[in-house]
């Protein structure tokens, strides 16, 4: 009976070592079993993943960024709340390491981004379905490729949807230095739109100024100057058309106060935790519009419309052309997550570089 026992046992211990080695790799993966501060609640772990079946696709993910989002989802301050226990993060690259017996329109070594939300995406690899990803070319930088989902696309629908705009055409918008703030700047100089941005007053102002007017802003204006300026008035720019708000409080109100008769402001986020107030003179007078915009929802209802595949072909073409850069940022090493999440918070919200968890 001893006998049989250890044979029974070797058995399992070499059938447990034959399982092991079919495993395809062992990842890193950012998890959280509970909603508090990522640094207090995110844990790295090594997770086992088997090989890709059907239509699956064993992806090593390359770099992934820390947006907003991330932040506020592991806070349990967002609308999407994951199953526990669930993977941080919601938009990457990375490259195809594997792909299961039925897949037709990927292939090894290609690289790949998110094509749908809530993936979980701060790993070393991981497992997703065909139609989760977008190829995408190897020529785009990875800074680039790796904020192409969401802070692009975001500047790019807010300037298509909500008012036609025309060359020569104006908006404004506060959070200029923000990621998705650099976007809209640099979508309105490749459309020959002009693009007034709001920043808080800083040490290095002059400098900031330089950057995102180099970006393609025609004029930066802290929040002290947008209270007095006269470019409107004395019509050195059109009035603007269209506002883009994610502070919120009294930076929504003094950009609001800007818009033409029958403007549009669009909050995408609300960065002073504090609410919008509407000055009642252009509300009443000029008939301005409140409207808002969550890129996840647009995404959702728009997953396989022609307007989304134009709206990244319209991107990518501008990235490969150096017509649009990832926003300033830093890479920092997966290890040192804790670091990074917490350097990312800044102000009641986000500003400044945007960090990028690099995977290997």
């Amino acid at each position: 009976m001893q006998n049989i026992g250890s044979k029974k046992f070797l058995q399992n211990s070499l059938d447990l070592k034959l399982w092991i080695r079919k495993m395809s790799v062992c990842a890193k993966v950012l998890k959280f079993s509970n909603y508090g501060e990522p640094a207090e609640v995110l844990e790295l772990v090594d997770e086992l993943l088997p090989p890709p079946e059907n239509n699956q696709v064993l992806v090593k993910i390359l770099a992934a960024p820390i947006n907003p989002a991330d932040i506020n989802t592991i806070q349990g301050k967002y609308p999407v709340k994951p199953k526990f226990p669930a993977v941080a993060g919601n938009e990457c690259v990375g490259e195809i390491q594997e792909v299961g017996s039925c897949v037709k329109n990927l292939k090894k070594g290609q690289r790949v981004v998110p094509f749908t939300t809530s993936l979980g995406t701060w790993s070393t690899h991981a497992i997703y379905n065909e139609d989760q990803l977008l190829p995408i070319s190897d020529k785009i930088g990875l800074a680039e490729a790796a904020t192409f989902t969401v802070n692009p696309c975001t500047a790019y629908r807010m300037l298509k949807d909500f008012v036609k705009l025309s060359p020569e055409h104006c908006i404004i918008q506060n959070g200029a230095n923000s990621a998705v703030g650099q976007a809209v700047h640099q979508l309105c100089k490749a459309w020959g739109i002009n693009s007034v941005g709001i920043v808080r007053d800083r040490p290095d102002i002059e400098n900031l100024k330089n950057y995102l007017k180099k970006l393609g802003a025609t004029e930066i204006l802290t929040e002290v100057e947008v209270r007095t300026t006269k470019i409107f008035k004395e019509k050195q720019l059109p009035k603007p058309l269209l506002a883009f708000n994610c502070v919120g409080g009294k930076s929504a109100t003094e950009i609001s106060r800007h818009l033409d008769d029958k403007g549009i402001m669009v909050t995408y986020g609300g960065m002073s935790r504090e609410p919008i107030t509407v000055a009642t003179g252009p509300l009443i007078f000029k008939d301005i519009s409140f409207r808002g915009f969550w890129m996840t929802r647009w995404t959702k209802e728009n997953c396989t419309s022609c307007e989304r595949f134009t709206m990244f072909e319209d991107l990518l073409k501008l990235i490969e052309k150096k017509q649009f850069v990832a926003p300033a940022h830093e890479m920092v090493p997966l290890e040192k997550y804790k670091d990074a999440t917490k350097a990312s918070l800044n102000f009641k919200g986000f500003t400044g570089k945007k960090y990028i968890l690099k995977m290997q």
